[in-house]
């Protein structure tokens, strides 16, 4: 039988308490919504915290709004929120398409998306998501609130930029007018976490692309983003031969490293041809 180790449960009713609780308890303490990632680590003892605050209370990070020129979600949102929300998908189908592959109804209907990204998993699908994107992520602490560039968020396997005694507050996603945008992703079986993936935006303007953003997860791409294949991107209209070129230089750029889902060459080959055709995707729905 798999048991956790021993560990206090505090329940939050609100930011504020939520981070007093942080504080309290230390860096040891973990914040707990979904569970779906934390929770089989505790049972495998992989993961021990003193103490689990529990935030599935605090509604005020579970909305999805347009603000201004910006899409806001809250850490809070279930996958399956995100997956059925017409704003988000509407606006951004990258979304959709992430959504409907990423695990499986049940850990869809409990798993959250800051969850997922505080997660920090090297091979975690929402986290090229939102580095196609340019989000930005808003993080609170005893020290007030911040804003970071998802691009910044990730440093390094399962290590992010919140801090202890933060909180993931909400993700925010700038809306720029004609924007496309697809995923990609090649899996072992159904829900299965991605051999490899990627997600692409594309802005158009007078025939010419105007702003790039692609996300590559599990392939070893620094900060889930291929930033030397979007540069080769902007200022030249879009097609095949821009795509293509786009992709094998985002290959170029990853370091995959193989394990039971390929061998590392394979990954690199997967790393071009999906960015090639998430790319291609995101042209279409422009």
């Amino acid at each position: 039988m798999q048991v956790p180790a021993r560990f206090e449960y505090e329940r939050a009713d609100s930011v504020p308490h939520a981070i007093e609780l942080l504080e309290r308890y230390g860096p040891e303490a973990r914040i707990v919504a979904g569970g779906h990632s934390l929770i089989p680590m505790m049972k495998l003892r992989l993961a021990q915290p003193e103490a689990l605050i529990d935030i599935n209370g605090l509604s005020e990070l579970g909305q999805i709004s347009v603000e201004g020129d910006e899409l806001v979600i809250g850490a809070l949102v279930r996958h399956t929120e995100l997956l059925n929300s017409t704003t988000a998908t509407d606006l951004f189908p990258i979304f959709r398409d992430a959504e409907r592959v990423i695990a499986d109804p049940i850990v869809r209907n409990r798993g959250t998306v800051g969850g997922s990204l505080c997660q920090g998993d090297p091979s975690e699908d929402l986290s090229a998501v939102f580095s196609a994107l340019r989000a930005s992520a808003v993080i609170q602490g005893t020290g007030g609130t911040r804003t970071v560039p998802i691009r910044q968020f990730h440093e390094g396997p399962y290590e992010t930029a919140v801090g202890p005694g933060e909180l993931l507050l909400q993700l925010r996603v700038p809306v720029v007018a004609g924007t496309g945008s697809a995923y990609e992703k090649v899996e072992r079986r159904v829900g299965d976490w991605p051999v490899a993936a990627a997600g692409a935006v594309l802005s158009v303007a007078d025939g010419v692309i105007t702003r790039a953003g692609i996300g590559l997860t599990a392939v070893g791409a620094a900060h889930f983003c291929a930033p030397e294949a979007e540069a080769s991107l902007t200022g030249s209209p879009p097609g095949d031969e821009a795509f293509a070129e786009a992709g094998r230089i985002a290959a170029e750029h990853c370091e995959p490293h193989a394990d039971q889902r390929g061998p590392a060459d394979y990954k690199r080959h997967l790393a071009a041809e999906l960015t090639r055709r998430a790319l291609a995707a995101a042209a279409g729905r422009i």
